[in-house]
Protein backbone atom coordinates (compact mmCIF):
# COMPACT_ATOMS: atom_id res chain seq x y z
CA UNK A 1 0.00 0.00 0.00
CA UNK A 2 1.46 3.39 -0.95
CA UNK A 3 2.41 5.97 1.71
CA UNK A 4 0.48 8.99 2.17
CA UNK A 5 2.12 12.44 -0.22
CA UNK A 6 2.65 15.22 1.70
CA UNK A 7 2.02 18.73 -0.78
CA UNK A 8 3.03 21.77 0.88
CA UNK A 9 1.66 25.12 0.42
CA UNK A 10 3.82 28.37 1.21
CA UNK A 11 2.30 32.34 1.30
CA UNK A 12 4.68 35.37 1.53
CA UNK A 13 2.37 37.92 2.64
CA UNK A 14 3.11 41.59 3.61
CA UNK A 15 3.85 40.70 7.44
CA UNK A 16 4.23 36.78 7.28
CA UNK A 17 5.64 33.78 6.01
CA UNK A 18 2.94 31.06 5.99
CA UNK A 19 3.02 27.51 5.26
CA UNK A 20 0.08 24.69 5.01
CA UNK A 21 1.03 21.03 4.76
CA UNK A 22 -1.80 18.98 3.19
CA UNK A 23 -1.93 15.26 3.19
CA UNK A 24 -3.08 13.13 0.47
CA UNK A 25 -3.91 8.71 0.79
CA UNK A 26 -6.35 8.12 -2.06
CA UNK A 27 -9.60 10.08 -1.03
CA UNK A 28 -8.54 10.54 2.04
CA UNK A 29 -7.03 14.42 2.58
CA UNK A 30 -6.60 16.80 5.23
CA UNK A 31 -4.67 19.56 6.73
CA UNK A 32 -1.99 18.31 8.75
CA UNK A 33 0.20 21.25 9.82
CA UNK A 34 -0.17 25.15 9.59
CA UNK A 35 2.39 27.83 10.71
CA UNK A 36 3.01 30.94 10.02
CA UNK A 37 6.35 33.18 10.78
CA UNK A 38 5.92 36.85 11.76
CA UNK A 39 8.38 38.80 10.05
CA UNK A 40 8.56 41.89 12.70
CA UNK A 41 8.38 39.39 15.54
CA UNK A 42 10.90 36.57 14.18
CA UNK A 43 12.96 38.70 12.29
CA UNK A 44 13.23 42.23 14.22
CA UNK A 45 16.54 42.86 12.50
CA UNK A 46 15.45 44.19 9.59
CA UNK A 47 13.36 47.10 11.17
CA UNK A 48 10.07 46.09 9.84
CA UNK A 49 6.56 47.67 10.50
CA UNK A 50 3.94 45.33 9.55
CA UNK A 51 6.54 44.02 7.22
CA UNK A 52 7.81 47.24 5.74
CA UNK A 53 10.60 49.78 6.24
CA UNK A 54 9.51 52.69 7.65
CA UNK A 55 9.96 55.36 5.55
CA UNK A 56 9.53 59.50 5.66
CA UNK A 57 7.61 59.31 2.47
CA UNK A 58 4.48 57.86 3.48
CA UNK A 59 3.83 56.97 -0.35
CA UNK A 60 6.90 54.98 -0.29
CA UNK A 61 6.38 51.14 1.05
CA UNK A 62 9.48 49.12 0.20
CA UNK A 63 10.32 45.71 1.72
CA UNK A 64 13.72 43.61 2.08
CA UNK A 65 14.24 40.55 -0.31
CA UNK A 66 16.69 39.93 2.59
CA UNK A 67 13.86 39.63 4.79
CA UNK A 68 12.11 37.38 2.47
CA UNK A 69 14.79 34.84 2.16
CA UNK A 70 15.84 34.56 5.56
CA UNK A 71 12.02 33.79 6.69
CA UNK A 72 12.35 30.92 4.24
CA UNK A 73 15.19 29.14 5.59
CA UNK A 74 13.67 29.63 8.70
CA UNK A 75 10.14 28.08 7.67
CA UNK A 76 12.10 25.58 6.39
CA UNK A 77 14.10 24.60 9.53
CA UNK A 78 10.63 24.49 10.67
CA UNK A 79 9.37 22.14 8.56
CA UNK A 80 12.30 20.05 9.56
CA UNK A 81 11.65 19.99 12.95
CA UNK A 82 7.92 19.60 12.57
CA UNK A 83 7.61 15.44 13.65
CA UNK A 84 6.95 15.72 9.26
CA UNK A 85 8.25 12.66 6.87
CA UNK A 86 9.94 14.51 4.96
CA UNK A 87 10.58 11.98 2.42
CA UNK A 88 6.79 11.78 1.48
CA UNK A 89 6.82 15.37 0.41
CA UNK A 90 5.49 14.96 -3.53
CA UNK A 91 5.57 18.67 -4.47
CA UNK A 92 5.91 22.23 -2.84
CA UNK A 93 4.13 25.43 -4.40
CA UNK A 94 3.74 28.91 -2.97
CA UNK A 95 2.13 32.25 -2.85
CA UNK A 96 3.14 35.68 -2.34
CA UNK A 97 2.18 39.42 -2.45
CA UNK A 98 1.54 40.42 -5.82
CA UNK A 99 2.86 43.20 -7.49
CA UNK A 100 6.00 43.69 -5.70
CA UNK A 101 9.25 43.51 -7.18
CA UNK A 102 12.84 42.30 -6.54
CA UNK A 103 16.00 42.97 -8.72
CA UNK A 104 18.77 40.73 -9.60
CA UNK A 105 22.19 41.02 -10.85
CA UNK A 106 24.26 39.30 -13.90
CA UNK A 107 25.94 36.99 -10.70
CA UNK A 108 22.49 35.81 -9.81
CA UNK A 109 22.02 32.85 -12.15
CA UNK A 110 25.23 31.30 -10.98
CA UNK A 111 25.10 32.05 -7.34
CA UNK A 112 21.51 30.54 -7.48
CA UNK A 113 23.35 26.95 -8.29
CA UNK A 114 26.00 27.24 -6.07
CA UNK A 115 24.01 28.23 -2.98
CA UNK A 116 26.33 27.14 0.01
CA UNK A 117 24.20 24.69 2.70
CA UNK A 118 26.68 25.01 5.27
CA UNK A 119 25.84 28.85 5.68
CA UNK A 120 22.54 30.74 6.05
CA UNK A 121 20.62 31.43 2.41
CA UNK A 122 20.74 35.09 3.60
CA UNK A 123 24.60 35.18 2.82
CA UNK A 124 24.31 33.57 -0.48
CA UNK A 125 20.88 36.28 -1.42
CA UNK A 126 22.65 39.50 -0.72
CA UNK A 127 25.26 39.68 -3.42
CA UNK A 128 22.95 38.69 -6.06
CA UNK A 129 21.15 41.96 -5.06
CA UNK A 130 20.94 45.20 -7.54
CA UNK A 131 18.63 47.04 -5.23
CA UNK A 132 18.64 46.24 -1.81
CA UNK A 133 14.79 46.92 -1.22
CA UNK A 134 11.53 45.92 -2.84
CA UNK A 135 8.91 48.03 -3.66
CA UNK A 136 5.63 46.55 -2.53
CA UNK A 137 1.76 46.98 -3.54
CA UNK A 138 1.29 49.49 -0.75
CA UNK A 139 3.45 52.22 -2.26
CA UNK A 140 1.82 54.56 -4.07
CA UNK A 141 4.67 56.96 -5.27
CA UNK A 142 4.05 55.96 -8.83
CA UNK A 143 0.94 58.10 -10.02
CA UNK A 144 3.37 60.50 -12.54
CA UNK A 145 4.41 56.73 -14.28
CA UNK A 146 1.40 55.51 -14.54
CA UNK A 147 0.49 58.32 -16.39
CA UNK A 148 3.30 58.09 -18.39
CA UNK A 149 2.78 54.17 -19.08
CA UNK A 150 -1.25 54.80 -19.85
CA UNK A 151 0.02 57.74 -22.12
CA UNK A 152 2.79 55.71 -23.86
CA UNK A 153 0.06 52.77 -25.04
CA UNK A 154 -3.00 54.95 -26.35
CA UNK A 155 -4.86 55.38 -22.93
CA UNK A 156 -5.74 53.70 -19.73
CA UNK A 157 -8.70 51.78 -21.37
CA UNK A 158 -6.30 50.21 -24.11
CA UNK A 159 -4.03 49.27 -20.80
CA UNK A 160 -6.98 47.46 -19.33
CA UNK A 161 -8.10 45.84 -22.82
CA UNK A 162 -4.43 44.42 -23.01
CA UNK A 163 -3.39 43.80 -19.43
CA UNK A 164 -6.87 43.25 -17.38
CA UNK A 165 -6.12 46.79 -15.34
CA UNK A 166 -5.42 50.47 -15.93
CA UNK A 167 -2.29 51.77 -14.53
CA UNK A 168 -2.44 51.54 -10.66
CA UNK A 169 0.73 52.86 -7.90
CA UNK A 170 0.72 49.64 -6.50
CA UNK A 171 1.10 47.46 -9.91
CA UNK A 172 4.64 46.43 -11.11
CA UNK A 173 4.91 48.03 -14.35
CA UNK A 174 5.18 51.93 -12.75
CA UNK A 175 7.78 50.85 -9.86
CA UNK A 176 9.83 49.09 -12.34
CA UNK A 177 9.52 52.72 -14.15
CA UNK A 178 10.26 54.60 -11.19
CA UNK A 179 13.33 52.56 -10.45
CA UNK A 180 14.83 53.48 -13.95
CA UNK A 181 13.93 56.93 -14.31
CA UNK A 182 15.71 57.16 -10.29
CA UNK A 183 18.40 55.00 -10.53
CA UNK A 184 19.03 54.53 -14.37
CA UNK A 185 22.65 52.86 -12.86
CA UNK A 186 21.03 50.55 -10.58
CA UNK A 187 18.25 49.55 -13.38
CA UNK A 188 21.22 48.96 -16.13
CA UNK A 189 22.69 46.77 -13.56
CA UNK A 190 19.98 44.68 -13.23
CA UNK A 191 20.22 41.57 -15.33
CA UNK A 192 16.47 39.79 -13.95
CA UNK A 193 13.21 41.59 -12.52
CA UNK A 194 11.50 39.17 -10.21
CA UNK A 195 7.77 39.51 -8.32
CA UNK A 196 8.21 37.76 -5.18
CA UNK A 197 6.67 34.59 -5.52
CA UNK A 198 9.47 33.97 -8.62
CA UNK A 199 12.10 35.05 -6.29
CA UNK A 200 11.17 32.65 -3.41
CA UNK A 201 10.63 29.90 -6.22
CA UNK A 202 14.17 30.49 -7.29
CA UNK A 203 15.69 30.58 -4.15
CA UNK A 204 13.88 26.91 -3.54
CA UNK A 205 15.40 25.15 -7.17
CA UNK A 206 18.45 26.82 -7.49
CA UNK A 207 17.65 28.74 -10.47
CA UNK A 208 15.66 31.72 -12.10
CA UNK A 209 12.16 30.49 -12.18
CA UNK A 210 9.70 31.91 -14.38
CA UNK A 211 6.22 33.01 -13.44
CA UNK A 212 2.42 32.33 -13.84
CA UNK A 213 -0.38 34.26 -15.71
CA UNK A 214 -1.88 34.76 -12.05
CA UNK A 215 1.13 36.87 -10.97
CA UNK A 216 2.14 38.01 -14.20
CA UNK A 217 -0.95 39.59 -15.11
CA UNK A 218 -1.13 41.65 -11.64
CA UNK A 219 2.04 43.74 -13.35
CA UNK A 220 0.05 46.09 -16.21
CA UNK A 221 2.59 44.11 -18.10
CA UNK A 222 1.29 40.67 -19.61
CA UNK A 223 -1.46 40.57 -22.19
CA UNK A 224 -4.22 38.98 -20.35
CA UNK A 225 -5.50 36.76 -23.07
CA UNK A 226 -2.33 35.41 -24.51
CA UNK A 227 -0.10 35.34 -21.29
CA UNK A 228 2.56 36.62 -22.89
CA UNK A 229 4.46 39.87 -22.13
CA UNK A 230 2.68 43.25 -24.43
CA UNK A 231 5.21 44.90 -26.12
CA UNK A 232 3.91 48.05 -26.15
CA UNK A 233 3.57 48.00 -22.26
CA UNK A 234 6.90 46.86 -21.43
CA UNK A 235 8.18 49.43 -23.79
CA UNK A 236 7.01 52.03 -22.18
CA UNK A 237 7.79 50.93 -19.05
CA UNK A 238 11.63 51.15 -19.19
CA UNK A 239 14.55 50.47 -21.87
CA UNK A 240 15.46 46.71 -22.57
CA UNK A 241 13.03 45.28 -20.07
CA UNK A 242 11.67 42.37 -21.92
CA UNK A 243 14.99 40.97 -21.42
CA UNK A 244 14.96 41.15 -17.61
CA UNK A 245 12.18 39.49 -17.05
CA UNK A 246 11.02 35.57 -16.01
CA UNK A 247 9.32 33.49 -18.79
CA UNK A 248 5.73 32.66 -18.26
CA UNK A 249 4.54 29.19 -17.85
CA UNK A 250 1.18 27.83 -17.43
CA UNK A 251 -0.22 27.69 -13.69
CA UNK A 252 0.49 23.42 -13.09
CA UNK A 253 4.20 23.53 -14.78
CA UNK A 254 6.41 22.06 -12.83
CA UNK A 255 9.47 24.40 -12.49
CA UNK A 256 12.04 22.46 -11.09
CA UNK A 257 12.94 20.64 -7.79
CA UNK A 258 13.94 21.60 -4.69
CA UNK A 259 17.88 22.23 -4.90
CA UNK A 260 20.69 20.52 -3.46
CA UNK A 261 20.89 23.48 -1.07
CA UNK A 262 17.46 22.12 0.87
CA UNK A 263 18.20 18.95 0.46
CA UNK A 264 21.41 19.01 2.39
CA UNK A 265 20.59 22.05 4.70
CA UNK A 266 17.23 20.32 5.81
CA UNK A 267 16.92 16.90 4.72
CA UNK A 268 14.23 17.56 1.94
CA UNK A 269 14.12 15.19 -0.70
CA UNK A 270 13.85 16.54 -3.99
CA UNK A 271 10.49 17.16 -4.23
CA UNK A 272 8.69 18.75 -7.56
CA UNK A 273 8.28 22.83 -7.53
CA UNK A 274 5.29 24.07 -8.97
CA UNK A 275 5.83 27.50 -10.11
CA UNK A 276 4.44 29.86 -7.41
CA UNK A 277 1.38 32.46 -8.15
CA UNK A 278 0.00 35.68 -6.12
CA UNK A 279 -2.05 35.38 -3.10
CA UNK A 280 -5.13 36.32 -4.97
CA UNK A 281 -5.57 33.77 -7.65
CA UNK A 282 -3.94 31.06 -4.90
CA UNK A 283 -7.12 32.38 -2.53
CA UNK A 284 -9.62 32.37 -5.21
CA UNK A 285 -9.03 28.42 -5.49
CA UNK A 286 -8.05 28.28 -1.08
CA UNK A 287 -11.61 29.38 -0.91
CA UNK A 288 -13.35 27.08 -2.98
CA UNK A 289 -14.32 29.22 -6.53
CA UNK A 290 -13.31 26.67 -9.38
CA UNK A 291 -16.59 27.95 -11.16
CA UNK A 292 -17.95 31.01 -12.80
CA UNK A 293 -20.72 32.06 -10.73
CA UNK A 294 -19.27 31.19 -7.61
CA UNK A 295 -17.82 34.50 -5.82
CA UNK A 296 -16.83 35.47 -2.25
CA UNK A 297 -16.92 38.33 -0.68
CA UNK A 298 -14.16 38.91 1.93
CA UNK A 299 -15.17 41.51 4.88
CA UNK A 300 -12.33 42.48 6.38
CA UNK A 301 -10.22 46.01 6.76
CA UNK A 302 -10.93 46.42 2.92
CA UNK A 303 -13.84 45.08 1.33
CA UNK A 304 -13.13 42.84 -1.74
CA UNK A 305 -15.24 41.10 -4.49
CA UNK A 306 -13.71 38.34 -6.30
CA UNK A 307 -14.86 35.22 -8.46
CA UNK A 308 -13.68 33.09 -11.29
CA UNK A 309 -15.06 34.54 -14.85
CA UNK A 310 -14.51 31.84 -18.17
CA UNK A 311 -13.51 35.07 -20.26
CA UNK A 312 -11.25 37.91 -19.51
CA UNK A 313 -13.87 40.32 -19.54
CA UNK A 314 -12.33 43.31 -18.58
CA UNK A 315 -14.00 46.51 -16.31
CA UNK A 316 -14.24 49.70 -18.81
CA UNK A 317 -14.39 51.97 -16.12
CA UNK A 318 -11.18 50.97 -14.84
CA UNK A 319 -12.02 50.01 -10.79
CA UNK A 320 -11.96 46.25 -11.45
CA UNK A 321 -9.04 43.85 -12.25
CA UNK A 322 -8.71 40.75 -14.52
CA UNK A 323 -5.60 38.25 -13.25
CA UNK A 324 -5.32 34.64 -14.46
CA UNK A 325 -6.60 32.32 -12.49
CA UNK A 326 -5.03 28.78 -11.27
CA UNK A 327 -7.49 27.10 -12.94
CA UNK A 328 -6.69 28.00 -16.51
CA UNK A 329 -9.56 30.69 -16.54
CA UNK A 330 -9.20 34.09 -14.91
CA UNK A 331 -10.29 35.99 -11.86
CA UNK A 332 -12.20 39.33 -11.32
CA UNK A 333 -11.30 41.33 -8.70
CA UNK A 334 -12.88 44.48 -6.92
CA UNK A 335 -11.55 46.25 -4.00
CA UNK A 336 -13.29 49.13 -1.53
CA UNK A 337 -10.97 50.12 1.27
CA UNK A 338 -14.22 51.66 3.42
CA UNK A 339 -14.43 48.30 4.81
CA UNK A 340 -14.51 47.39 8.46
CA UNK A 341 -12.95 51.05 8.85
CA UNK A 342 -16.53 52.47 7.77
CA UNK A 343 -18.97 49.77 10.05
CA UNK A 344 -16.46 50.60 12.86
CA UNK A 345 -16.56 54.37 12.59
CA UNK A 346 -20.36 54.34 12.80
CA UNK A 347 -20.47 51.79 15.70
CA UNK A 348 -18.11 54.23 17.41
CA UNK A 349 -20.11 57.04 16.47
CA UNK A 350 -22.80 56.12 18.51
CA UNK A 351 -21.29 54.10 21.17
CA UNK A 352 -21.94 51.02 20.32
CA UNK A 353 -21.13 47.16 20.88
CA UNK A 354 -20.74 45.16 17.99
CA UNK A 355 -24.51 43.44 19.40
CA UNK A 356 -25.69 46.73 19.74
CA UNK A 357 -25.02 47.07 16.06
CA UNK A 358 -26.47 44.36 15.37
CA UNK A 359 -29.59 45.05 16.85
CA UNK A 360 -29.93 48.11 15.04
CA UNK A 361 -29.53 46.82 12.01
CA UNK A 362 -32.41 43.87 12.59
CA UNK A 363 -34.71 46.85 13.72
CA UNK A 364 -34.54 49.16 11.07
CA UNK A 365 -36.42 48.32 7.32
CA UNK A 366 -34.90 46.60 4.22
CA UNK A 367 -34.22 49.45 2.17
CA UNK A 368 -33.79 51.54 4.95
CA UNK A 369 -36.64 53.58 3.75
CA UNK A 370 -35.09 55.10 0.89
CA UNK A 371 -32.51 56.95 2.80
CA UNK A 372 -29.01 56.23 0.71
CA UNK A 373 -25.38 57.30 2.89
CA UNK A 374 -21.98 56.93 0.83
CA UNK A 375 -19.72 55.70 3.97
CA UNK A 376 -16.40 57.35 2.12
CA UNK A 377 -14.62 57.46 5.51
CA UNK A 378 -11.37 57.27 4.18
CA UNK A 379 -10.12 57.84 0.59
CA UNK A 380 -11.74 55.80 -1.43
CA UNK A 381 -10.77 52.83 -4.60
CA UNK A 382 -13.93 51.46 -5.97
CA UNK A 383 -15.31 54.25 -7.17
CA UNK A 384 -11.83 56.72 -6.55
CA UNK A 385 -12.29 59.21 -4.23
CA UNK A 386 -9.54 61.20 -3.40
CA UNK A 387 -11.10 63.13 -0.80
CA UNK A 388 -12.93 61.50 1.55
CA UNK A 389 -16.47 62.35 3.70
CA UNK A 390 -19.48 60.80 4.21
CA UNK A 391 -22.17 61.84 1.92
CA UNK A 392 -26.06 61.09 3.21
CA UNK A 393 -29.13 61.49 1.22
CA UNK A 394 -32.47 61.60 3.52
CA UNK A 395 -31.20 60.59 6.55
CA UNK A 396 -30.27 62.53 9.62
CA UNK A 397 -26.48 61.94 11.60
CA UNK A 398 -28.89 61.30 14.73
CA UNK A 399 -30.54 58.32 13.72
CA UNK A 400 -28.09 56.04 14.71
CA UNK A 401 -30.49 52.54 13.71
CA UNK A 402 -30.81 54.57 10.37
CA UNK A 403 -27.17 54.63 9.99
CA UNK A 404 -26.14 51.60 10.46
CA UNK A 405 -28.46 50.29 7.77
CA UNK A 406 -27.57 52.96 6.07
CA UNK A 407 -23.72 51.97 5.96
CA UNK A 408 -24.71 48.30 5.57
CA UNK A 409 -26.95 48.60 2.45
CA UNK A 410 -24.70 50.71 0.78
CA UNK A 411 -21.62 48.64 0.97
CA UNK A 412 -23.42 45.82 -0.21
CA UNK A 413 -25.01 47.88 -3.16
CA UNK A 414 -21.69 49.02 -3.95
CA UNK A 415 -20.29 45.56 -4.30
CA UNK A 416 -23.09 44.59 -6.43
CA UNK A 417 -22.78 47.77 -8.56
CA UNK A 418 -19.28 47.43 -8.89
CA UNK A 419 -18.90 43.81 -9.62
CA UNK A 420 -21.44 44.03 -12.88
CA UNK A 421 -18.62 44.29 -15.01
CA UNK A 422 -17.44 40.78 -14.40
CA UNK A 423 -20.65 39.37 -16.15
CA UNK A 424 -21.51 36.53 -13.88
CA UNK A 425 -24.74 35.46 -12.85
CA UNK A 426 -23.82 35.12 -9.17
CA UNK A 427 -25.83 32.17 -7.51
CA UNK A 428 -23.79 31.23 -4.40
CA UNK A 429 -21.29 33.32 -2.55
CA UNK A 430 -18.46 32.76 -0.12
CA UNK A 431 -18.67 35.13 2.75
CA UNK A 432 -15.09 35.38 4.75
CA UNK A 433 -13.38 37.99 7.12
CA UNK A 434 -14.42 39.54 10.87
CA UNK A 435 -17.63 41.15 9.74
CA UNK A 436 -19.34 37.82 7.86
CA UNK A 437 -19.94 36.99 11.70
CA UNK A 438 -22.76 38.82 11.62
CA UNK A 439 -26.17 37.39 9.91
CA UNK A 440 -27.84 40.66 9.93
CA UNK A 441 -24.56 42.24 7.29
CA UNK A 442 -24.53 38.50 5.51
CA UNK A 443 -28.79 38.85 4.79
CA UNK A 444 -28.93 42.23 3.27
CA UNK A 445 -25.86 40.83 0.96
CA UNK A 446 -27.68 37.96 0.09
CA UNK A 447 -30.81 39.90 -0.79
CA UNK A 448 -28.72 42.55 -2.47
CA UNK A 449 -27.47 39.97 -4.96
CA UNK A 450 -30.38 37.72 -4.46
CA UNK A 451 -28.04 34.68 -4.21
CA UNK A 452 -27.40 32.15 -1.30
CA UNK A 453 -24.72 33.35 1.75
CA UNK A 454 -22.57 30.85 3.03
CA UNK A 455 -20.12 31.84 6.11
CA UNK A 456 -16.64 30.31 5.83
CA UNK A 457 -14.23 30.52 8.33
CA UNK A 458 -11.01 31.10 5.81
CA UNK A 459 -7.41 31.22 7.02
CA UNK A 460 -4.61 30.68 4.99
CA UNK A 461 -6.24 30.78 2.44
CA UNK A 462 -3.48 31.76 0.02
CA UNK A 463 -1.52 29.17 1.78
CA UNK A 464 -3.85 26.29 1.46
CA UNK A 465 -4.47 27.51 -2.53
CA UNK A 466 -0.60 26.93 -3.22
CA UNK A 467 -0.60 23.70 -1.80
CA UNK A 468 -3.72 22.40 -3.61
CA UNK A 469 -2.19 23.89 -6.76
CA UNK A 470 0.95 21.98 -5.62
CA UNK A 471 -1.08 18.91 -5.31
CA UNK A 472 -3.15 19.36 -9.03
CA UNK A 473 0.16 20.12 -10.59
CA UNK A 474 1.53 16.65 -9.32
CA UNK A 475 -1.76 14.49 -10.40
CA UNK A 476 -1.60 16.36 -14.20
CA UNK A 477 2.85 15.58 -14.05
CA UNK A 478 1.67 11.86 -13.33
CA UNK A 479 -1.21 11.59 -15.86
CA UNK A 480 -3.98 11.37 -13.57
CA UNK A 481 -5.73 14.66 -13.09
CA UNK A 482 -8.23 15.82 -10.42
CA UNK A 483 -11.28 17.68 -10.82
CA UNK A 484 -10.77 21.23 -9.23
CA UNK A 485 -14.27 20.46 -7.63
CA UNK A 486 -12.92 17.35 -5.61
CA UNK A 487 -9.49 19.21 -4.88
CA UNK A 488 -11.41 22.15 -2.67
CA UNK A 489 -14.70 20.18 -1.39
CA UNK A 490 -12.29 18.30 0.76
CA UNK A 491 -10.50 21.30 2.03
CA UNK A 492 -13.30 24.02 1.99
CA UNK A 493 -16.36 23.48 3.67
CA UNK A 494 -19.12 26.07 5.13
CA UNK A 495 -19.20 26.67 8.83
CA UNK A 496 -23.28 25.96 8.54
CA UNK A 497 -25.49 23.51 7.21
CA UNK A 498 -27.28 25.60 5.40
CA UNK A 499 -26.85 29.14 3.56
CA UNK A 500 -28.46 32.48 4.22
CA UNK A 501 -31.18 32.72 1.57
CA UNK A 502 -32.21 36.06 -0.33
CA UNK A 503 -35.55 37.24 0.34
CA UNK A 504 -37.53 37.68 -3.34
CA UNK A 505 -39.21 40.89 -1.43
CA UNK A 506 -36.23 42.18 -0.41
CA UNK A 507 -34.47 41.83 -3.75
CA UNK A 508 -37.37 43.60 -5.42
CA UNK A 509 -36.36 46.53 -2.83
CA UNK A 510 -32.78 46.47 -3.59
CA UNK A 511 -33.01 46.52 -7.67
CA UNK A 512 -34.83 49.75 -7.21
CA UNK A 513 -32.93 50.90 -4.41
CA UNK A 514 -29.47 50.39 -6.27
CA UNK A 515 -30.49 52.74 -9.15
CA UNK A 516 -30.96 55.12 -5.97
CA UNK A 517 -27.59 54.78 -4.84
CA UNK A 518 -26.30 54.91 -8.10
CA UNK A 519 -27.70 58.30 -9.19
CA UNK A 520 -26.36 59.98 -5.50
CA UNK A 521 -22.66 58.11 -5.98
CA UNK A 522 -22.74 59.99 -9.52
CA UNK A 523 -23.79 62.93 -8.18
CA UNK A 524 -21.53 62.71 -5.31
CA UNK A 525 -18.58 62.33 -7.94
CA UNK A 526 -19.86 65.25 -9.95
CA UNK A 527 -21.06 62.62 -12.79
CA UNK A 528 -24.29 62.61 -13.06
Amino acid sequence: MSRPSLYIGLDSSTQSLSAVVIEVHGEERRVVLQTSILFDEVLPQYGTRHGVLPQTDPAVAVSSPLMWAEALDVMMERLAHSGLDLGRIAAISGSAQQHGSVYLNASAGARLERLDSTRPLVDSVAPMLSRPVAPVWLDSSTSAECQQIAAAVGGQRTLATHTGSRAFERFTAAQIRRFHLMDPEGYAGTDRVHLVSSFLASLLIGRHSPLDPGDGSGMNLMDIASHEWWQPAVDAAAPGLHAKLPSIVPAHAVVGTVSAFWQDRYGLPPAKVVVWSGDNPCSLVGVGLVREGRIAISLGTSDTVFGLMNDPRVDAAGVGHVFGAPTGDFMGLTCFSNGSLARERVRDAYGMTWSDFARALALTPPGNEGRIMLPWFEPEITPFVARPGVRRFGISPDDAAGNVRAVVEAQSMAMALHSRWMSVEVDTIHATGGAAANPGILQVIADVFGADVWRFDVTNSAALGAALRALHADHLHHNDPIEWDDIVSRFVRPLDTIPITPDPRCNEIYRSLTNVYTACERQALSIG
